[in-house]
Protein backbone atom coordinates (compact mmCIF):
# COMPACT_ATOMS: atom_id res chain seq x y z
CA UNK A 1 0.00 0.00 0.00
CA UNK A 2 1.14 3.51 -0.70
CA UNK A 3 -0.13 7.03 -0.27
CA UNK A 4 -0.99 9.08 -3.33
CA UNK A 5 -1.81 12.75 -3.71
CA UNK A 6 -5.58 12.86 -4.12
CA UNK A 7 -5.29 15.43 -6.93
CA UNK A 8 -3.41 12.87 -9.06
CA UNK A 9 -6.49 10.62 -8.92
CA UNK A 10 -8.73 13.38 -10.27
CA UNK A 11 -10.10 14.56 -6.93
CA UNK A 12 -10.60 18.33 -6.81
CA UNK A 13 -8.18 19.01 -3.96
CA UNK A 14 -5.75 21.30 -5.81
CA UNK A 15 -5.36 24.85 -4.46
CA UNK A 16 -7.46 26.30 -7.30
CA UNK A 17 -10.26 23.76 -6.87
CA UNK A 18 -9.07 21.60 -9.74
CA UNK A 19 -7.01 18.43 -9.97
CA UNK A 20 -3.90 16.99 -11.65
CA UNK A 21 -5.41 13.74 -12.93
CA UNK A 22 -2.78 11.27 -14.14
CA UNK A 23 -4.13 8.17 -15.88
CA UNK A 24 -0.91 6.25 -15.21
CA UNK A 25 -1.30 6.82 -11.47
CA UNK A 26 -4.92 5.69 -11.55
CA UNK A 27 -3.81 2.35 -13.00
CA UNK A 28 -2.16 1.54 -9.66
CA UNK A 29 -5.50 2.11 -7.93
CA UNK A 30 -7.16 -0.65 -9.91
CA UNK A 31 -4.90 -3.03 -8.02
CA UNK A 32 -6.18 -1.62 -4.71
CA UNK A 33 -2.80 -0.26 -3.67
CA UNK A 34 -3.57 3.45 -3.27
CA UNK A 35 -4.59 5.49 -0.23
CA UNK A 36 -5.50 9.01 -1.43
CA UNK A 37 -4.68 12.00 0.75
CA UNK A 38 -4.25 15.75 0.51
CA UNK A 39 -1.86 17.06 3.18
CA UNK A 40 -3.08 20.63 2.68
CA UNK A 41 -6.69 19.65 3.38
CA UNK A 42 -5.57 17.46 6.30
CA UNK A 43 -3.86 20.56 7.66
CA UNK A 44 -7.16 22.44 7.63
CA UNK A 45 -6.84 24.47 4.44
CA UNK A 46 -9.94 24.97 2.29
CA UNK A 47 -10.32 24.16 -1.38
CA UNK A 48 -10.01 26.40 -3.27
CA UNK A 49 -7.27 28.29 -1.43
CA UNK A 50 -4.62 30.85 -2.38
CA UNK A 51 -1.48 29.56 -4.06
CA UNK A 52 1.50 29.33 -1.72
CA UNK A 53 5.24 28.80 -2.03
CA UNK A 54 7.97 28.09 0.48
CA UNK A 55 9.92 31.22 1.38
CA UNK A 56 13.52 30.98 2.60
CA UNK A 57 14.32 27.34 1.91
CA UNK A 58 12.45 24.09 1.33
CA UNK A 59 10.25 21.71 3.31
CA UNK A 60 13.16 20.53 5.44
CA UNK A 61 13.74 24.14 6.46
CA UNK A 62 10.04 24.58 7.25
CA UNK A 63 10.23 21.54 9.55
CA UNK A 64 13.12 23.13 11.47
CA UNK A 65 11.55 26.60 11.61
CA UNK A 66 14.01 28.19 9.17
CA UNK A 67 11.50 28.79 6.35
CA UNK A 68 7.80 29.62 5.96
CA UNK A 69 4.98 28.74 3.60
CA UNK A 70 3.30 31.94 2.42
CA UNK A 71 0.80 33.25 -0.11
CA UNK A 72 1.79 35.82 -2.70
CA UNK A 73 0.28 38.43 -0.36
CA UNK A 74 2.51 37.26 2.50
CA UNK A 75 -0.10 35.38 4.56
CA UNK A 76 1.70 32.69 6.58
CA UNK A 77 0.19 29.20 6.20
CA UNK A 78 3.12 27.35 7.74
CA UNK A 79 1.13 25.97 10.69
CA UNK A 80 -1.40 24.32 8.37
CA UNK A 81 1.38 22.78 6.27
CA UNK A 82 3.09 21.39 9.36
CA UNK A 83 -0.22 20.03 10.68
CA UNK A 84 -0.97 18.43 7.30
CA UNK A 85 2.46 16.80 7.18
CA UNK A 86 2.01 15.39 10.68
CA UNK A 87 -1.48 14.07 9.87
CA UNK A 88 -0.17 12.47 6.68
CA UNK A 89 2.64 10.81 8.64
CA UNK A 90 0.10 9.55 11.19
CA UNK A 91 -1.99 8.08 8.36
CA UNK A 92 1.09 6.44 6.84
CA UNK A 93 2.17 4.93 10.15
CA UNK A 94 -1.34 3.76 11.04
CA UNK A 95 -1.79 1.96 7.71
CA UNK A 96 1.74 0.62 7.35
CA UNK A 97 2.41 2.62 4.19
CA UNK A 98 5.62 1.63 2.41
CA UNK A 99 5.92 4.54 -0.06
CA UNK A 100 4.22 7.71 -1.22
CA UNK A 101 3.42 8.94 -4.74
CA UNK A 102 2.96 12.69 -4.40
CA UNK A 103 2.46 15.68 -6.71
CA UNK A 104 5.65 17.02 -8.25
CA UNK A 105 6.71 20.57 -7.34
CA UNK A 106 3.99 21.05 -4.70
CA UNK A 107 4.92 22.97 -1.51
CA UNK A 108 3.54 19.97 0.40
CA UNK A 109 4.23 17.05 -1.86
CA UNK A 110 7.13 17.85 -4.17
CA UNK A 111 9.92 15.36 -3.50
CA UNK A 112 12.86 16.75 -5.46
CA UNK A 113 11.85 20.10 -6.97
CA UNK A 114 9.58 22.86 -5.66
CA UNK A 115 8.67 26.36 -6.82
CA UNK A 116 11.35 28.83 -5.76
CA UNK A 117 9.22 31.15 -3.61
CA UNK A 118 9.06 34.01 -6.12
CA UNK A 119 5.66 33.05 -7.65
CA UNK A 120 7.34 33.30 -11.06
CA UNK A 121 6.96 29.64 -12.07
CA UNK A 122 10.66 28.95 -11.53
CA UNK A 123 11.63 25.79 -9.67
CA UNK A 124 14.56 24.86 -7.46
CA UNK A 125 15.91 21.70 -5.90
CA UNK A 126 14.13 20.83 -2.68
CA UNK A 127 11.21 18.99 -1.12
CA UNK A 128 7.80 20.09 0.06
CA UNK A 129 6.88 19.93 3.74
CA UNK A 130 5.07 16.58 3.73
CA UNK A 131 7.55 14.94 1.37
CA UNK A 132 10.41 16.10 3.59
CA UNK A 133 8.79 14.71 6.74
CA UNK A 134 7.92 11.36 5.17
CA UNK A 135 11.45 11.07 3.80
CA UNK A 136 12.95 11.87 7.21
CA UNK A 137 10.86 9.07 8.70
CA UNK A 138 12.06 6.54 6.13
CA UNK A 139 9.09 6.52 3.77
CA UNK A 140 10.31 6.79 0.16
CA UNK A 141 8.56 9.53 -1.84
CA UNK A 142 8.08 9.48 -5.61
CA UNK A 143 6.20 11.82 -7.94
CA UNK A 144 4.08 11.25 -11.03
CA UNK A 145 7.14 11.80 -13.23
CA UNK A 146 8.97 8.93 -11.48
CA UNK A 147 6.55 6.06 -12.07
CA UNK A 148 9.25 3.77 -13.45
CA UNK A 149 11.26 4.25 -10.24
CA UNK A 150 8.14 3.54 -8.17
CA UNK A 151 7.45 0.39 -10.17
CA UNK A 152 11.00 -0.84 -9.50
CA UNK A 153 10.62 -0.06 -5.80
CA UNK A 154 7.33 -1.97 -5.58
CA UNK A 155 8.92 -4.95 -7.34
Amino acid sequence: MFLVSACLLGLNTKYNGGHNFCREVLAYGKEGLLIPCCPEQLGGLATPRPAVEIQGGDGRDVLTGKAKVCTRQGDDTTAAFLRGAQETLLLANTLGITAALLKARSPSCGNDMIYDGSFSGRVKTGAGVTAALLGEKGIPVFNEEQLSELKKFLG
